[in-house]
């Protein structure tokens, strides 16, 4: 059925008769209140929002930045391996770095060699 765009123009009864499109009273209270839910919950939910902020920025101010450690580390104790302590793998003797002897210097070519050492420097 298609809508007469007179028959809306045309004057109805009486004047308490709401307009067609605004529904009835109780459509209009409905909607009403559906409106003042909306805008209640919003309230709400922008307050709980900076219920939430605010606590924790005053959450960070009162923390500390960076934590002591509790307990210092002793320099003597030497590092230990996890699964070595578990017994997995076989424990391993620490390793040493040898050090360099002067007759295990190599030279590279590009220096004089040294003068010997009874040869008078001049």
């Amino acid at each position: 059925m298609a809508l007469d765009p007179r028959d809306l123009l045309r004057p109805r009864g009486p004047v308490d008769e709401p307009a067609p499109l605004a529904g009835t009273r109780a459509e209009r209270i409905q909607r009403l209140q559906i409106g003042l839910f909306g805008i209640l919950a919003m309230v709400l939910l922008v307050g709980l929002a900076d219920v939430v902020i605010t606590r924790a920025e005053q959450t960070q101010a009162n923390a500390v930045p960076e934590a002591a450690p509790t307990v210092m580390p002793s320099e003597s104790s030497a590092p230990r391996d996890p699964l070595a302590d578990a017994g997995v793998v076989p424990e391993l003797p620490p390793e040493q770095t040898p050090t360099p002897t002067p007759t295990a210097v190599q030279p590279t070519g590009d220096l004089p060699p040294p003068p010997p050492n009874n040869a008078p420097l001049q």
